[in-house]
């Protein structure tokens, strides 16, 4: 093989692995976006629960 041939070879193969690695964190970041949203609805719901479970604040008495 000439130098230019090793030399795309190289290259194709490199790219391979940066397609590879490029799938992956595209993978990572979904189910990071998955998960972000999940805690997000679970945060949402223990807010609710709170709020509910909170007596009504009373007016001050300078009010």
């Amino acid at each position: 093989m000439d130098t230019t041939e090793e030399r795309l070879v190289e290259l194709e193969i490199r790219y391979a692995h940066q397609e590879l690695l490029v799938e992956e964190l595209s993978n990572i970041a979904a189910e990071f976006g998955r998960r972000i949203a999940s805690l997000e609805r679970e945060n949402r719901s223990f807010r609710e629960m709170l709020s509910a479970l909170a007596p009504s604040t009373p007016e001050s008495p300078d009010e």
